[in-house]
């Protein structure tokens, strides 16, 4: 399977395929994973989320932009959707990567947009977590994560990965900040020089961090549809008394619904990462790279169509 894996993160940044699928639109199933192409259209999936006990978040899909002009209006598309999320009366928050941003271009460049947003997101009572993208980003994305929260702005949040060799350190270092992290697996595609390639690695690197991450204070998002982790943490919580209100469980939306679902009943606060916007591709294909369910679900929808 990590062969697979290795396939679908490689065809995340193959052009020729990327206008192949997206002509076909959502016909292929990107609307399992995806809210809709629009703010208009993901609001009510939203909603529906919130209705049903679920908390959100929501991004509007996007990276790796080059063009300065271009981050302004992601900029502005940002601060709509926070005006918005205020408006509809939402339990929602917003999650953005920082090349969509223009980190690509410049760092300060990506510092003044995300400020900006981070500081509206405080007028809306709201909370702006900075997705961890590929590798050469890390030290850039930690970087200006610091530099926020020594700005002031409390809303903010991070992402750490587990599969990441250097993530022990990194959380080592932001513990002091008592910080709101989530902790996924990575989603990337990464050279055995600087990852675990081997998923029983990074699901034990996992663990290490998770309950470091729990005993060292600051709030935690456990980012994982694995039951097992899920499992483990909530003994762990119970074992060491970690109340509820220091962690949350996170989750894809399309991903495990029932499983979501049954957690909620338990007792425990889960959140749905639920994106939309055109340039849906390379997260859907993602996506197909993290469970083979996914691909069968995607090959069904072809045969269909």
């Amino acid at each position: 399977m990590s062969v697979l894996r290795n396939v679908f993160l490689a065809a995340a940044n193959n052009r020729g395929l990327q206008r192949f699928v997206q002509r076909y639109g959502f016909r292929l199933g990107a609307a399992r994973f995806v809210a809709g192409e629009s703010l208009d259209a993901a609001v009510p999936v939203l909603r529906r989320l919130n209705e049903s006990g679920l908390l959100t978040n929501t991004t509007l899909l996007g990276e790796g932009v080059h063009d300065e002009a271009e981050t302004q209006i992601v900029v502005a598309a940002y601060r709509e959707l926070l005006d918005r999320i205020r408006a509809e009366h939402l339990r929602t928050n917003v999650a953005l990567k920082l090349t969509h941003l223009g980190l690509a271009i410049d760092e300060e460049l990506a510092f003044r947009n995300v400020a900006e947003l981070a500081a509206h997101a405080a007028t809306t009572a709201n909370f702006v977590r900075i997705d961890m993208e590929e590798s050469p980003h890390v030290e850039a994305t930690l970087r200006i994560y610091r530099r926020l929260r020594e700005s002031g702005h409390e809303n903010v949040g991070a992402v750490l990965q587990s599969y990441l060799y250097r993530t022990e350190d990194d959380l080592a270092a932001l513990l002091p900040l008592a910080p709101n992290l989530r902790l996924v697996k990575g989603a990337y595609l990464e050279p055995p020089e600087i990852a675990y390639p081997e998923k029983k690695d990074v699901d034990a690197a996992y663990v290490r961090l998770l309950e470091a991450q729990l005993t060292g204070g600051g709030f935690t998002a456990i980012a994982t549809h694995d039951e097992t982790l899920i499992e483990h943490a909530i003994a762990f919580t119970r074992v060491h008394e970690i109340p509820n209100e220091r962690f949350q469980f996170q989750m894809l939306y399309g991903v495990r619904p029932r499983l979501q679902l049954d957690l909620v009943r338990r007792g425990y606060a889960v959140l749905v990462a639920t994106p939309y916007g055109p340039d849906w591709y390379r997260y859907l294909m993602r996506r197909l790279a993290e469970r083979p369910a996914n691909v069968l679900f995607l090959l069904r929808n072809l045969i269909r169509g």
